[in-house]
């Protein structure tokens, strides 16, 4: 991708960046080597997980789009958030999110960084249509209804966790569909996800 697009970005609440130093790209893999996220992720070649080395090759592809969002109080990020598959000549991509830092989960910032990304995608990478999956008991599911993703339908017993074979839930979202989260909206997110416990984080398929 263009060198310079999104690596600083419009609200206060959550900033996205690319990844730079050797210390994101461990950071990040060690977030997408974890159970609990890398269990919800399909990255094609029979990997769920990823290393530092292969990390840095995914975001040099001209087919991926990945950022770490952050505070705006503080560079370090925080979760990941990314388009795969982007494909300039049909104008699509798929989202996926994984929220890393588990002190910052459940406030709405995968939330606001998804949208932005989404913003991103439709207005700078002059993409038409974006998907994303979640795994059918995901709560992730809610994530992408929020975003406006439309559910699409399903894909039967595909994805495997421990063993047990689980549906994937397809979504997609137009350009003209997308509205981006308005800041107004993420304290009350954020109360929602204090109330229920709920995990701020979408998955969805990447292909590094």
């Amino acid at each position: 991708m263009e060198p310079g697009i999104l690596d600083v970005i419009l609200r206060p609440d959550v900033m996205l960046r690319a990844l730079e130093s050797a210390s994101d790209f461990e950071l990040a893999a060690a977030w997408l080597q974890l159970k609990e996220n890398c269990q919800w992720l399909d990255f094609g070649g029979n990997r769920q997980g990823v290393t530092p080395a292969l990390l840095k090759i995914m975001v040099q592809r001209q087919t991926n789009f990945i950022r770490v969002y952050t505070s705006y109080e503080d560079d370090a990020p925080v979760g990941i958030v990314a388009l795969n598959n982007v494909d300039r000549n049909m104008r699509t991509g798929t989202l996926w999110v994984v929220a890393g830092d588990k002190s910052f989960r459940c406030r709405g910032w995968a939330h606001v960084a998804a949208s932005h990304l989404l913003t991103v995608a439709f207005q700078e990478l002059g993409l038409h249509s974006v998907n994303t999956w979640t795994v059918e008991h995901n709560a992730s599911r809610r994530g992408a209804e929020r975003l406006g993703f439309r559910f699409i339908g399903r894909q039967r017993q595909c994805h495997l966790i421990d063993g047990q074979p689980y549906d994937r839930l397809l979504f997609d979202l137009l350009a003209s569909e997308h509205r981006e989260f308005d800041p107004a909206g993420l304290a009350a997110l954020r109360a929602r996800a204090d109330a229920t416990g709920a995990t701020a984080h979408l998955a969805a398929h990447p292909a590094p």
